[in-house]
């Protein structure tokens, strides 16, 4: 149990013997405060809460509870006006903290919320024959660390790629083809050829309105199972998931799923015959439609008046088939902010056809990925690709390792992990919803607020352990004084929260509290390594010292690893 439970305890039962009721160890805990100033001490209780209940002045409270509150791990207890501010016993707490950490490894931070049920998670999703841009890393890497985050805390992540392959755009692509295409070109580069076809077809589109026309015919003929059609549909598909591919295993991220859209093809009549089983669909403008005039929401679109189905009715296909086939204790939709009406729609109209499981269902929406300020577009060729922008970004470290550490074993490993690593971490610790601006001289950065950072910090304190010779014997025992400095109790404190951060960080599917705590982890750790003698003379000093820095080497590859970054020993 953690030194907050501890005093929460302490406090809940000091307020049982005032006979005030309804403050249970839970409720006291969401109540503690840590002072502004540590001088003041580690914990605050606030009193306003129980003046209604004892009619009696917050101050006097405070004196009263005050004096029924001691023992470990408290060192003092004060009223401070409206306050009760308790001091902790340090070497008490370090040892309690460092102990427990290095018990349990990576373990330490693991609950079992979710006691072992599944949690699909729609992430990534890019459309076929046409590249990874920047803007599908934002998906791709909060819905991975997200997908890490619910695992930590017990429950099954089901990670699935809903690809984009269907819609319109593959009918031009087969025209663009058709007309303009070389196999051979398509099976060298199939993405860049893929997307030069799809380009050109808009730019002689402008020249030659009827292309549209055409387009829409071979999506048509794509619809109805025409055999060329099909074939060329296929091959695009393969054919990028496989470039794809090599994307996910430079980023480490893995699917359980990849079925796309077209999956969900002959699982939409199920959708529209529900809705009119359960009489909600009306017509409007020769369209079948769901009102959602109770929400303040416009009507969710089924089908369009040429009988063409939508994205609303894929979409509740696919609603439908990962809950009859995962059972999910909640379902997870990480998709860009501009898609939150469809999601507020589609999870409105499920429960308007009765299912209580959709109360169960999170659209988490993030922010754009800008370059120069603006939004990038697949259509008019002005984009970042993804592919380019990690493959640069693993040169650029690769460089650094040459000038500082030529002899540094496995390389090429060490700047794929601190190049990708820099990548993810630039996306990860902006809260999501921000949009984030492309800069590769933020991104790559080896100071501040960076991956390649917190990498280096970890990679330092694997160093000290191996020149201090570290040896975890199975207990902490501590000597008297050797972290009782500022900088010391800094990495306690922090250590000691990071379940709580990961319990923040799962509620509010928020990757970026973790990326936040280990660029404080870090910096707490860089300033004992700069102001504390770590490898002192006096042996038991040295292995008490050691032994904090073990915790924060568990700690730190266990935040990255969240998040998706590796944590290399050397750099």
């Amino acid at each position: 149990m953690g030194y907050k439970q501890q005093a929460a305890e302490k406090i809940a039962s000091a307020l049982g013997q005032m006979g005030v009721d309804g403050f249970s160890s839970e409720t006291v805990s969401s109540m503690l405060e840590t002072p502004p100033n540590p001088a003041m001490g580690d914990i605050a209780f606030p009193c306003f809460q129980l003046a209604k209940a004892l009619r009696k002045a917050p101050p006097m409270i405070a004196a009263e509870l005050a004096e029924k509150i001691s023992g470990a791990p408290l060192r003092e207890v004060k009223a401070v006006g409206p306050y009760v501010n308790l001091f902790l016993d340090q070497e008490t707490v370090a040892a309690q903290v460092i102990g427990t950490i290095l018990e349990q490894g990576q373990a330490y931070g693991s609950s079992n919320l979710g006691q072992g049920r599944n949690v699909p998670i729609d992430l990534s999703s890019p459309n076929i024959a046409k590249p990874f841009s920047m803007g599908h890393l934002r998906s791709t890497v909060i819905g991975n660390a997200i997908a890490n985050i619910m695992e930590k805390q017990g429950y099954k992540p089901v990670r699935i790629n809903h690809l984009g392959d269907w819609g319109t755009q593959f009918g031009k692509l087969i025209v663009a083809y058709r007309l303009w295409g070389d196999e051979a070109k398509v099976k060298a580069e199939p993405i860049k050829e893929l997307l030069h076809l799809y380009i050109r077809f808009h730019e002689e589109a402008e020249k030659d309105p009827s292309l549209e026309d055409q387009g829409r015919e071979w999506f048509k003929k794509l619809e109805d199972g025409d055999e060329e059609a099909q074939y060329l549909w296929k091959w695009f598909r393969d054919e990028s998931l496989k470039e794809f591919m090599k994307i996910y295993d430079l980023m480490n991220v893995s699917f359980d799923s990849t079925h796309g859209e077209a999956f969900y093809n002959d699982k939409m009549d199920r959708i529209v015959t529900l809705l009119e089983e359960k009489d909600l669909l009306s017509e409007s403008d020769g369209a079948l439609v769901v009102n959602l005039d109770e929400y303040d929401m416009p009507p969710s679109l089924i089908k369009k008046s040429d009988g063409a189905t939508l994205y609303a009715t894929r979409d509740l296909a696919a609603a439908l088939y990962r809950h009859e086939t995962y059972d999910f204790a909640k379902a997870i939709y990480v998709v860009g902010n501009e898609q939150r009406l469809h999601f507020q729609q589609l999870f409105k109209v499920l429960e308007k056809m009765g299912y209580s499981w959709a109360r169960n269902m999170h659209h988490v929406p993030f922010g754009m990925m800008l370059k120069d300020g603006k939004k990038m577009s697949t259509r008019k060729g002005k984009v970042v690709l993804l592919e380019e922008v990690l493959a640069q970004a693993i040169a650029d470290v690769q460089k650094v390792i040459e000038e500082k550490n030529p002899t540094l074993a496995n390389k090429e490993e060490v700047a794929r992990q601190v190049g990708v690593g820099a990548v993810i971490f630039h996306d990860l610790k902006n809260f999501r919803l921000n949009d984030i601006n492309f800069s590769w001289e933020e991104m790559l950065t080896f100071e501040g607020e960076t991956g390649p950072y917190v990498q280096y910090s970890h990679a330092r304190a694997c160093s000290l352990l191996r020149k201090g010779n570290y040896q975890p014997n199975g207990t902490v025992s501590l000597a008297e004084g050797a972290l009782d400095s500022k900088e010391a109790w800094a990495i306690i404190t922090l250590l000691n929260n990071f379940p709580e951060v990961i319990q923040r960080a799962g509620d509010n599917f928020d990757p970026s509290q973790i990326g936040k705590y280990v660029i404080d982890l870090a910096q707490a750790f860089n300033k004992f390594y700069a102001n504390v003698r770590i490898l002192a003379e006096e042996e038991a000093v040295k292995a008490s010292r050691l032994a904090l820095v073990a915790a924060v080497v568990v700690v730190l590859k266990e935040g990255l690893r969240l998040l998706g970054l590796a944590a290399p020993e050397e750099m």
